[in-house]
Formats: structure tokens, C-alpha cells, sequence
């Protein structure tokens, strides 16, 4: 759900800071068992705010021809979940909150190609596990198994019209819970928005839409095979607005989206808030 003038990878050699915030609320339907830390549940309702802090590095020496950019983000999360757990005596309404570290996200390897006002992308985000979890627990920060989605993505930008117009795509490959032995399917999103720049005072104020739509392509798999394939399928489209400030050599980007999860199948559906703050350090060094 990364598809924004915000996401692009860097070309400008550099320190990148981005700090973000993430609301979410979300709920299943009551008629659907969902495998969760080891329980079994129903009626799921999900209430999620999360701090993100992350910092990226970008290199004068060039990849590939690409200008290349590593670094990580660490999180702090606080989650409610509330549902009907199914027990040996039958179904059981439990409601648990839980606040701690949530997982890391390393990025060795971030590349950009620059054509004249085309932009290729090329990501890997490795999730690393070191969030706080515990099996049999509602509520967790950390979701405790490890997951690459590398992406690649399209982008153009037209600095005379100020039409800007962003495509990611990637395939989320996660690895077993240790704890639960429980492993999620590959998930193949897509991740676009279009945004238009409007001249206000010293910057820019960016406007436009962006969507999202992830389609799980293989199955979950447990010992057992308790739940059988459990595929999900998830889209949603929404307003994203910001303001972009160029202080010489450095960037500053506020960002504000809302993204509404439209159609849902075998996972939540509610809605994404997400504020994001982006403070370039450059060198002037674009190429």
C-alpha cells in the first residue's frame, strides 16, 4: 500500500528521514473462523495504531546504472482485538489490547533508473520479527515469521503540468511461524495513484487518488490443515493529498491518505490512515 510521490525511491544522494503514523480499524464477518496466534476465531474486530520511524540512505556510486538506496524502519504499535474464540466448551468472546515493538522492515536494496520523466523502481523490503508476540494472545504488535516482498514499480512525472502518476507491483513471500507452524500464502498486490502538483507559496500542494488490490495466490498451510486453503483478496481506492516544500538542497514532504478497503475476502476490511513526513538531506547530486 506504497504507490505515492512519498514512496518513489530516492535519486538524490543522501540522507532520507520518514517518520509515519498508521490508524487502522477493521472487523471480519461473524461467520468466518479465522486462524489467529494459535486460536481459532470469529466476528474479529481490529483496532491498530501504530509510529513508524524510518531512516534511508542514498549512494553516489551508481548499481547497475541505477541510483541505489538501503535502510529500515523500526515501529511501535498498539493494538485491540476482540472476538469470539472457539474453545472445548464452545465459543468464547474475549477482547485483549497490547502495546510494544512491532517488526522491523530492512531495506538493503532500493534502486532508480531515471529516463527523462520516467522513473523504474526496484525494491526489496525484507520484515524481520521483533515485534512482541505470544501465541494465544488476540492482540499482538509483532506477527513473528519473516516475509521479503520485493516490487517493482513505474512512475512518471511531468514537472511543467505537474501530472504525476505512480505503479508498484510485488509478491509478499512469507516465511512459517515457528510458534504455531502456520504459514500465510504468497500475496501479488498492485499499488497505484495519480496526483497532480498545484503551485502554493514557496512549494507544492499534491493532490489525486490512489488504490490497491492484493490477491493471495497460493494457500496457507498448517500441520494439520485445519482451515484449509484460506486464500484472501483485498482492494480499496482513496484520497491522498500533501505538500511538498524544496529547501535548496533538502525536500520536505507532508502527506496525508485514506484508503478504504472496498472489497475483502478472508482478511479484514476497514480502513487505512496513514500520515507521513519525509525530510530529505541531499548533496544535489541527482545522477
Amino acid at each position: 500500500m506504497a504507490a505515492t510521490l512519498i514512496d518513489r525511491a530516492p535519486v538524490q544522494t543522501g540522507w532520507v528521514f520518514e517518520p509515519m503514523y498508521l490508524n487502522y480499524s477493521g472487523d471480519f464477518g461473524a461467520e468466518i473462523d479465522t486462524p489467529i496466534a494459535g486460536l481459532i476465531a470469529a466476528g474479529i474486530d481490529v483496532r491498530i495504531n501504530s509510529v513508524v520511524g524510518g531512516a534511508l540512505y542514498t549512494f553516489d556510486t551508481p548499481v547497475l546504472g541505477a541510483k541505489y538506496t538501503a535502510g529500515a524502519y523500526l515501529s511501535w504499535a498498539d493494538v485491540k482485538v476482540s472476538g469470539s474464540i472457539e474453545s472445548a466448551v464452545g465459543s468464547i468472546s474475549r477482547s485483549q489490547s497490547e502495546s510494544g515493538l512491532g517488526d522491523t522492515t530492512l531495506i538493503p536494496l532500493m534502486l532508480a533508473w531515471v529516463d527523462g520523466n520516467w522513473q523504474y523502481n526496484a525494491f526489496l523490503p525484507i520484515h524481520a520479527p521483533t515485534g512482541d508476540y505470544e501465541t494465544g494472545r488476540l492482540a499482538n504488535p509483532g506477527l513473528n515469521y519473516w516475509s521479503a516482498d520485493p516490487t517493482f514499480g513505474i512512475a512518471y512525472s511531468n514537472m511543467e503540468s505537474g501530472f504525476n502518476a505512480t505503479l508498484f507491483t510485488g509478491l509478499t513471500l512469507n516465511e512459517q511461524n515457528p510458534d504455531t507452524d502456520y504459514r500465510s500464502g504468497r500475496l501479488f498486490h498492485l499499488d497505484g495513484s495519480l496526483q497532480q502538483m498545484v503551485k502554493a507559496g514557496d512549494g507544492f500542494v499534491t493532490m489525486g487518488v490512489n488504490a490497491f488490490w492484493g490477491n493471495q495466490i497460493s494457500d496457507d498451510k498448517i500441520q494439520g490443515g485445519i482451515l484449509g486453503p484460506f486464500r484472501q483478496k483485498t482492494a480499496g481506492i482513496g484520497p491522498v493529498i500533501g505538500y511538498m516544500l524544496p529547501k535548496g538542497k533538502d525536500n520536505i514532504v507532508v502527506e496525508f491518505r485514506w484508503l478504504p478497503q472496498l472489497d475483502s475476502t478472508n482478511t479484514t476490511e476497514g480502513d487505512y490512515f496513514w500520515l507521513k513526513f519525509v525530510y530529505q538531506m541531499g548533496t544535489g547530486k541527482n545522477k
